[in-house]
């Protein structure tokens, strides 16, 4: 698991990669999840060069912070999370577009529902401890598959199967056995206090590879992300995906909004399997 992971998985978000491709008015790119609003957050001013840290690798707290908010995620018996976010297209005259998008998100275990709704694409996903559906509301498609009985199985079978990985996930990965991701990390130390839609948070700071990126996590005894902001620093207009989130803990969901339905006019077609090395 990786952050490119994150940002280049082909049916998730907007991806940084395919969205910032220079096309007409980005005609190729592909469509993200998440947005930002304004809040304290986005006005602080930036840390002044000569405070932050060189590239020695990210300080332990910054670690901890990550750990702990994947630890307390991993640990909810269930959520409602609505995700709204901007990502920043590029067109052939190095003009940046920005477009929109909206995940939204009910989990239990097990049970995945996520509605996606794009300036770009719609797509719902089901997943309900036996079977996975991926949806396209607007052209009638739907494919469906077997899928294994939790969660965490359910969605490594996605990504390694067939190549998709759903918005947002990693947020869940940074406490799992694989360090990867840590290793990776070139530099990660708090920014400081900031407010997030009236939320109390601490601000983060990451890079990793191409790309810097920042999250602002709750303060107390709920660790959870509010804000996210990736910065693609491969391209030179540093296109930048920003996403609010609002959370909803412990809901309780009635068992068939996890299984798919299809009305009359739904047509299933196969879904091809992943093959060669994702980026």
């Amino acid at each position: 698991m990786a952050l490119s992971r994150f940002l280049t998985a082909s049916v998730l978000m907007i991806t940084l990669s395919s969205a910032c491709s220079r096309g007409p008015a980005n005609q190729s790119a592909s469509k993200s999840e998440g947005n930002p609003s304004t809040s304290e957050a986005q006005t602080k001013p930036p840390v002044p060069t000569s405070e932050q840290p060189a590239s020695k690798g990210p300080d332990q707290d910054a670690v901890d912070a990550l750990k702990n908010m994947s630890s307390f995620l991993s640990g909810l018996n269930s959520f409602d999370l609505v995700s709204t976010a901007n990502l920043d297209a590029v067109t052939k005259t190095d003009q940046r577009i920005q477009l929109g998008g909206t995940a939204h998100y009910k989990v239990k275990k097990p049970g995945i529902r996520l509605d996606f709704d794009s300036d770009l694409k719609d797509r719902s996903y089901f997943y309900d401890g036996k079977q996975f559906t991926i949806y396209s509301p607007k052209l009638g498609f739907y494919a469906s598959m077997a899928a294994p009985p939790t969660n965490r199985e359910f969605i490594k079978m996605l990504y390694d199967k067939y190549g998709i990985s759903l918005p947002l996930e990693d947020l869940f990965r940074w406490n799992d056995a694989d360090e990867s991701d840590i290793k990776a990390l070139t530099s990660g130390f708090l920014v400081g206090p900031s407010t997030v839609e009236g939320v109390p948070t601490d601000h983060w700071a990451f890079r990793q590879r191409q790309y810097d990126w920042e999250v602002w996590i709750e303060r107390g005894a709920q660790p959870l992300p509010r804000k996210l902001v990736i910065v693609d620093r491969t391209d030179p207009t540093h296109p930048t995906y920003s996403a609010e989130l609002q959370w909803r803990l412990n809901p309780t969901f009635p068992a068939s909004i996890f299984t798919f339905k299809p009305d009359s006019n739904a047509k299933q077609i196969h879904i091809a399997q992943f093959k060669g090395q994702a980026s």
